[in-house]
């Protein structure tokens, strides 16, 4: 990467909290209003990232615009929307249809911005400071090419006590790289075991699993992965439900060859905000996480 491009983070904050029931990237969590996003924006800054895509829905690029002006010196920033008629002309939008494509859509939606190789997180989930070090660190080692990175969590430390979650669990070969990311629904822990639930019953997975969290730094090749996959997947997908997922994409340019992701390991304990139920529980671990100094009381402003 050329040492004068400036470190790209690219924010999925278009999604809709289906289970959580409310717009979960602004639920205020934090002892001055914060949001989870706003950690998340500043462990970045502190990690090195010097421009800052957010990817909005439609109608919110005013408010994220507003919150995050206080920043304008210390960063770039984007705001894209997500638009719902932003797909290939030969295809049109179901009636009734509202909730976004799905996040590898998303990342679609800020390829004019993007000029090299960039972080990409979600908006709702706490990642912790050592994650974006390691991000940091693997997009600064790298331009071109097909390589990128996942970080990579024990999947015993991505539970939410408010029930199940869908996990995908990464298989690792012996080098350090992603096979593939296996999709699992309702995650859950009973007792001191980790596992899922399907038709045919209880599936153990070992708690030091490695869960991929969407917290990924990609080449700038792979915009080309995403473009040539859309179509098709508008072709065989139903498009009044169909989502088009960044696991997903990424999982099957790993299976032909057209990219590596080297997995990269945290020992970063994740939180975020799945269910009503998780709310008090974030609010606690920003709490402790103040009290032990590693953020302040009030983040910007």
């Amino acid at each position: 990467m050329n040492r004068t491009s400036p470190l790209t983070l690219v924010i999925l904050a278009a999604g809709i909290g289906s289970r959580f029931g409310g717009a979960k990237q602004v639920e205020p969590v934090g002892p001055s209003g914060e949001y989870i996003v706003d950690y998340s924006v500043y462990d970045a800054l502190a990690s090195g990232f010097t421009r800052i895509v957010f990817v909005v829905k439609e109608g919110m690029g005013f408010a994220f615009k507003e919150r995050f002006s206080p920043l304008a010196d210390r960063c770039d920033l984007l705001f894209v929307p997500q638009r719902l008629d932003d797909i290939p002309d030969r295809f049109t939008v179901p009636p009734g249809r509202t909730k976004p494509w799905g996040t590898a859509h998303a990342l679609l939606a800020c390829r004019r911005e993007l000029d090299g190789p960039f972080g990409v997180i979600n908006a709702d989930d706490f990642y912790g400071r050592s994650g974006f070090v390691a991000l940091a660190r693997f997009l600064s080692a790298r331009g071109g090419g097909r390589e990128g990175c996942l970080i990579g969590y024990r999947l015993d430390r991505t539970l939410s006590a408010g029930g199940p979650v869908s996990r995908g669990v990464c298989r690792v070969d012996r080098s350090g790289y992603l096979v593939e990311v296996v999709e699992r629904n309702r995650v859950m822990r009973r007792g001191h075991l980790v596992g899922y639930e399907d038709e045919s019953g209880w599936h153990e997975i070992p708690g030091g699993a490695i869960a991929s969290m969407n917290m990924w730094g990609l080449p700038l090749r792979f915009l080309d992965e995403l473009e040539r996959g859309f179509p098709p997947f508008l072709s065989r997908s139903d498009p009044a439900i169909a989502e088009y997922q960044l696991p997903g994409v990424i999982g099957e340019g790993v299976q032909e060859g057209r990219l590596r992701i080297r997995v990269i390991r945290t020992e970063e304990e994740w939180f975020g905000l799945t269910y009503p139920e998780d709310l008090t529980n974030v609010r606690e671990r920003i709490k402790r996480l103040i009290e032990d100094g590693a953020y302040p009381p009030r983040l910007f402003g």
